[in-house]
This record gives C-alpha cells, sequence and structure tokens, in this order.
C-alpha cells in the first residue's frame, strides 16, 4: 500500500510541473513562431525631403565667366554633393558648369558674379578652410520674415554664393556642406576677416 506522504509528494510534484511545463511550451511557441503579417507594410523611415520633390529645373541666372572662371566653377560644381541633409539635387535653367540647386524650396549654389566687398570686421563663421560671411542685405534668415538668407565665400579667386530660403531651419547647417568641396577647388587669393585669420 503506497505511503500517504509518498502519494502527497508525487501528487504535488505534478500540480507543479504541469503548469511549468505549459509556461515553457507557450514560451517556445512565440520565440519560434514566424511574425504574424497584418497585411500592413512596415513603416517607411522618415524624410525631411517633401513627399513629392519636384524634378523641373530651378531657375537661376548664369554670369559671363572668364575662361579661368568658368574651368574653377567646373571643378568646384563636379565636387558638390549629389544630396544635401536628404535633399536631392536638382537641374538649373542655366549654368549648369556655375550653378547647383537642392531640394524645395531649393537651396542654391552660385559660382561667379560679381565679387563682394566687405571689411575685416565683419561677422564671419569660419568653417573648413571657408570663411563665410551672411549678406546683411539678404534679410533676416527668419521663417517669419520670409526672406532667404545669402551666404558668401570669402577671400576666394571667383565669387561663391550660397542662398537658403527661410523655411529650413539653421540656415549655416547647409552652408557648411560646401566648405570643403569649396576649399579643395577654388583658391583662396587675398585676406580675409580678423574672424577668419589663425
Amino acid at each position: 500500500m503506497p505511503d500517504p506522504t509518498t502519494r502527497s509528494a508525487a501528487q504535488l510534484a505534478t500540480l507543479i510541473a504541469i503548469p511549468v511545463a505549459l509556461l515553457v511550451g507557450i514560451g517556445t511557441f512565440l520565440l519560434l513562431r514566424p511574425p504574424a503579417d497584418d497585411g500592413e507594410p512596415a513603416a517607411a523611415p522618415t524624410s525631411t525631403a517633401p513627399a513629392t520633390m519636384p524634378t523641373s529645373p530651378v531657375e537661376m541666372p548664369a554670369p559671363a565667366l572668364t575662361e579661368r572662371a568658368e574651368l574653377v566653377c567646373r571643378a568646384l560644381v563636379s565636387q558638390l554633393p549629389t544630396e544635401l541633409d536628404g535633399l536631392p539635387q536638382r537641374p538649373v535653367t542655366a549654368g549648369p558648369e556655375q550653378n547647383a540647386a537642392y531640394g524645395e524650396p531649393p537651396i542654391t549654389v552660385a559660382c561667379g558674379g560679381e565679387p563682394v566687398e566687405y571689411e575685416p570686421t565683419d561677422q564671419v563663421y569660419p568653417w573648413e578652410g571657408v570663411c563665410w560671411r551672411p549678406d546683411p542685405e539678404s534679410g533676416d534668415p527668419d521663417p517669419e520674415s520670409g526672406d532667404p538668407s545669402v551666404w558668401t565665400a570669402l577671400g576666394r579667386e571667383v565669387p561663391i554664393r550660397v542662398t537658403v530660403p527661410a523655411s529650413y531651419d539653421g540656415p549655416f547647417q547647409y552652408v557648411l556642406e560646401f566648405s570643403r568641396p569649396i576649399a579643395e577647388t577654388v583658391r583662396s587669393t587675398e585676406a580675409v576677416p580678423a574672424g577668419c585669420t589663425d
């Protein structure tokens, strides 16, 4: 005749073992089952670019260039990024050898034109070997004003200007992306304001 103590211990062990086995089985099933397909595609990564980016050419002037300036501008344009912080490069209406545009509204880069006059005490921003000066007449770079900000790379053999529409926050973050190509392709020819000297 079985011992009552042994029988109780066996029953208790069975009562514990069954839920534990069930939990292990459920856990294994959840780990090994394929993900459920609810028919909805995975969310696409977000982008700062509009859902539909225009592919039409951006209207830009193309000032006449000397032979040397054209050579310099072609070298610069060839080194510009094809994308600017997620904004694709767009064609331009004139001067593809000296102009570039990105996104909508377009951020533009213009090589050539009249050199800008400046004072040694002007507010300037050095970045990767290029001295940038915001144009004081281009308006307040504030979305409320609606005026774009215009930035000139100072002391270069050919003038280079970058225009950033007011709808972009922190315009200089876009401008600085062009410093390295400019430093590598457009020779520095003159002294720059005190804020850009070592």
